[in-house]
């Protein structure tokens, strides 16, 4: 009996079985990936695809009183190179298609980078996604590569800080790091202001490293920074500064500052010292030219202090511009000489003469009789002793010790300047209160933050004081 026909018919039954029950599988699996699971598939996929990354605020600008950048933020470019993808370029010259060769194009590459082709070429040779041809390049230069339009070149943005007019008060508005951290002066103390609010962002990369083009997603925003204005005068700034390095060089001194502050609102028009520090390279400047010695320095004010003296004395009634004295070249203070800066025989003096004549002798003589505490107060008033209200970081207060601390000797020759030792903001501060009728405002450095619409936050006060009337 032939049983082969039942055989291969229940064969065809049982592989149709297996083919459905496969069928019926593959469709369930599908349905699970495509449907139940796609979700879950697809954000596992995106998570190995997508790279996460801060996208940095961009910083605010420090300005002068007229608008003048003193310190801005620009873009600098790494210029990168997919050497796994290196090939010729395909361009439309005149009209014709043609293709460059790798070499001529790493020779426009080196031309424009200022490198040798030698140099350039063998970074372009090889398996990898990433090799850097040259780090921080500026914007003009980044143009002209990517006018090039070569598909496996690549350019990393980054914000670079520059002070386009150098040194001109760098002393002031201090400098930030190759990171973008600040690190001095107006920069650092005035970072919640400039710093901004960094945003985030992701992109996917392909298999090959590389980031694939309009796959971006924003997930927040940066918020850039606000700008900082100052009250100075850059013009003035800079000739001032012109002026002082000349005087150093000629006097070879070690340094020389000036200030300059609006008589009736307290507003410093300039700030300068020399030498002062670049803030686009503060590491060619010494340690000690990296501040600001304006305010972080004190010194014996000497004769500059008798101004102060003259004044105490009229608004105490101890004397008046007529007042007269017979001042010799020099006196004994217990067992201390006091000496004029030159020799003459006694003479009889207004205070303007003691003044005008700047005698030592003829200042402890119209105002010996002015209590010490009295005058220690009077000092204070005026601002000595004590950091202004700028408060730079690092300021100084100076030294004005206590009158109760005063020896015999020092209750003199704190009345010419010696004995104590004073800021040259805090010095003008005091010559500011004379010229405004004794009213003593607060020396206003920085005008206020400003906003987005233009407007300045955080405006500081002038606070008027009478000290002398």
């Amino acid at each position: 009996m032939n049983h082969a026909g039942p055989v291969s018919a229940r064969r065809l039954r049982l592989l149709v079985t297996l083919s459905v029950i496969l069928v019926f599988v593959f469709l369930i699996r599908l349905i699970d990936f495509q449907i139940v699971r796609a979700e879950s598939i697809n954000a596992e996929s995106y998570e190995k695809r997508a790279v996460a990354r801060t996208v940095p605020a961009v910083r605010g600008d420090i300005l002068d009183a007229n608008g003048n950048i003193l310190a801005t933020t620009v873009y600098r470019y790494d210029i990168n190179a997919a050497p796994a993808i290196v090939r010729p370029v395909e361009r439309k010259i005149d009209g014709i298609d043609q293709v460059v060769s790798v070499e001529s194009v790493a020779a426009e590459l080196a031309r424009i980078l200022e490198m040798d082709v030698s140099e350039l070429l063998p970074k372009l040779i090889g398996t990898s996604h990433y090799v850097n041809l040259k780090k921080r390049v500026d914007a003009e230069t980044h143009r002209q590569i990517v006018e090039l339009e070569i598909p496996w070149i690549f350019a990393d943005p980054h914000h670079d800080r520059l002070y386009p007019n150098g040194a001109v008060a760098g002393n002031l508005t201090g400098f930030v790091g190759t990171d973008g951290v600040a690190l001095a002066g107006i920069e650092r103390q005035f970072n919640a202001c400039l710093a901004g609010v960094d945003g985030k962002e992701t992109f996917e990369k392909g298999v090959d490293g590389i980031k694939i083009p309009s796959s971006t997603v924003v997930l927040q925003e940066a918020k850039p920074g606000r700008n900082v204005i100052l009250t100075i005068d850059a013009d003035l700034q800079y000739q001032a500064q012109q002026v002082l390095a000349s005087e150093v060089r000629r006097l070879n001194a070690d340094w020389a500052t000036a200030v300059v502050i609006e008589v009736e609102t307290g507003r410093i028009i300039l700030a300068a010292e020399a030498p002062s520090v670049d803030p686009n390279d503060p590491g060619k400047s010494p340690e000690s030219e990296r501040g600001a010695r304006v305010f972080q320095f004190a010194f014996e004010p000497g004769s500059t202090m008798k101004a102060i003296t003259a004044a105490t004395a009229i608004d105490t009634g101890y004397g008046t511009v007529n007042t007269r004295v017979r001042a010799p070249d020099s006196m004994r203070v217990f067992d201390h000489v006091i000496n004029d800066s030159y020799s003459h025989p006694p003479t009889n003096w207004t205070m303007t003469g003691v003044l005008r004549f700047s005698s030592n002798v003829g200042t402890i003589k119209f105002a010996e009789k002015i209590p010490a505490k009295t005058r220690y107060e009077y000092m204070e008033a005026f601002g000595f002793g004590k950091p202004t209200a700028v408060a730079f970081e690092g300021e100084t207060r100076g030294v004005l010790n206590h009158y109760s601390e005063w020896d015999g000797v020092t209750n003199y020759t704190t009345m010419f300047g010696q004995a104590l030792s004073v800021s040259p903001v805090q010095m003008a501060s005091a010559y500011q209160t004379l010229a405004n009728e004794g009213v003593r405002l607060n020396p206003i450095l920085v005008a206020g933050c400003q906003d987005a619409d233009g407007n300045l936050t955080a405006i500081p006060k002038s606070n008027p004081t009478q000290v002398v009337s």
